[in-house]
């Protein structure tokens, strides 16, 4: 029976009671659907996968292309506070009434043929996000793969590029338990003599097979571009183009670096279709924002937000950490899901955290905040480290402005779960309550 939701919120709570699995991989049940929809695009498709990096890496795509002056959509996930962040189109979250539309398109497709096509919430949504960009009358598409890529929703759509960011080990249970298979499950959005940018510096060597083997035109990083810079500037160099003086990302932290370069490369192999110039390019690198993505918030004390939620993450998390100078001391608020490598995060972290805030999360997915701690206290060494546990990261938060004094630094990371829990009220304010009044 077709169901009838009237809201955005009726149709997620639709979508989660739907299939038994929050995850199943395969693409036949999603593919069937689409087909039903119609669903394919006419102007370019970007598709971006990678372990770390992806939504940077659509970030700065959307603003150098809207730039050069084209219609773009760019659907990420997943969201920090509302769904609706999921699809931006022209720069701006989708309005909610089109997504509740588009949901009861999926649902009529899905039901057809009267033998109803279970579909995870994942397949569901990204199915009606797809369904509003196709009627949108886009110039340009960018999808960010959810998981994997080979047998990710988002790849049943056919992309004109695809870029892979940073390789690692993240969702194991999914993808495989090394490097090579998880490079070669986010190879299979290559396509046969379309452009590949891989940004990783030392890609697995399945995915570079897997390039030769379906006859893709594979871009590497440190053989077919290039970057260099200095502390005031860089540039990227690569078949025939060169940009010069370039200033560095609005995007905090180094790795921005290498997620830059992947995407002047796409632009780059896409120059036909999607001719950008440097001005545009310029603007948008300036430009470009992402919420979470080592965002730092100034104030008293310093705030820093960052969706760190694997080992390869929170090392670049902890590199950014270093490069920001001296701080008295460190709180850190973090929550996380329970099938993370949690003991390797805390691990490479710990060294720089002072007082932790472990939170509770609102998914039956997380870990306990009394988990993390107990995870935390069996691999402390240090004596002079304090640890507490809170029912959300908003209070987690409170504490931590409570008990920070003014010259501290305050670092929220972790799930999207975690930074989108501070968030839900805009950035947060920081008072500063050791500092009387003159």
């Amino acid at each position: 029976m077709i169901t009838q939701a009237q809201t955005l919120e009726q149709w997620l709570a639709h979508c989660e009671r739907l299939h038994p699995k929050n995850i199943d991989m395969g693409l036949q049940r999603v593919k069937v659907v689409a087909q039903r929809m119609g669903l394919r695009f006419t102007c370019p498709v970007i598709t971006v996968a990678g372990t770390n990096g992806k939504g940077s890496t659509c970030a700065m795509l959307e603003s150098i292309l809207a730039q050069a002056g084209y219609r773009t959509g760019v659907y990420t996930s997943p969201h920090l506070v509302r769904f609706e962040e999921r699809l931006r189109l022209c720069g701006d979250p989708v309005a909610s009434a089109e997504l509740v539309a588009a949901f009861a398109a999926v649902e009529r497709a899905r039901c057809q043929e009267g033998d109803a096509i279970s579909l995870t919430y994942f397949e569901f949504s990204t199915l009606a996000i797809l369904d509003v960009m196709v009627r949108s009358k886009l110039d340009v598409v960018v999808l960010e793969v959810g998981l994997g890529g080979r047998l990710d929703a988002v790849n049943i759509i056919e992309p004109d590029c695809a870029v892979i960011t940073s390789i690692d080990l993240d969702h194991m249970e999914f993808l495989g338990p090394d490097r090579e298979s998880i490079g070669l499950e986010k190879a299979g959005i290559m396509r046969t003599g379309r452009p590949v940018i891989v940004g990783d510096p030392v890609p697995p060597q399945s995915l570079l097979d897997h390039a030769v083997e379906i006859d893709a035109d594979l871009w590497r990083l440190g053989v077919d571009f290039n970057v260099s810079g200095d502390r005031q500037q860089w540039a990227w160099a690569g078949r025939g183009r060169r940009y010069s003086g370039l200033a560095y990302p609005a995007l905090r932290g180094a790795n921005q670096l290498l997620n830059a370069s992947a995407v002047l490369a796409a632009l780059m192999a896409l120059r036909e279709r999607l001719p950008v110039t440097a001005q545009a390019v310029r603007s948008g690198l300036a430009l470009v924002e992402l919420p979470g993505r080592f965002q730092v918030i100034a104030g008293q004390p310093t705030l820093v937000l960052d969706v760190a939620h694997n080992p390869h993450a929170v090392a670049a998390l902890v590199a950014n950490l270093d490069a920001m100078g001296y701080f008295p001391r460190t709180h850190a608020v973090f929550g996380a899901m329970a099938d993370k490598d949690v003991t390797s995060m805390l691990h490479r972290i710990s060294p720089l955290v002072d007082h932790w805030y472990f939170t509770d999360l609102p998914t039956a997915r997380a870990q306990s905040a009394q988990r993390l701690l107990a995870q935390w206290q069996a691999q402390n060494s240090r004596t002079n480290v304090i640890a507490e546990s809170y029912p959300s990261p908003a209070q987690a938060l409170q504490s931590a402005i409570k008990a920070a004094d003014p010259a501290d630094r305050i670092i929220v990371f972790g799930s999207f779960f975690t930074v989108g829990g501070v968030l839900k009220d805009g950035p947060p304010r920081l008072p500063t309550p050791h500092v009387p009044n003159s």
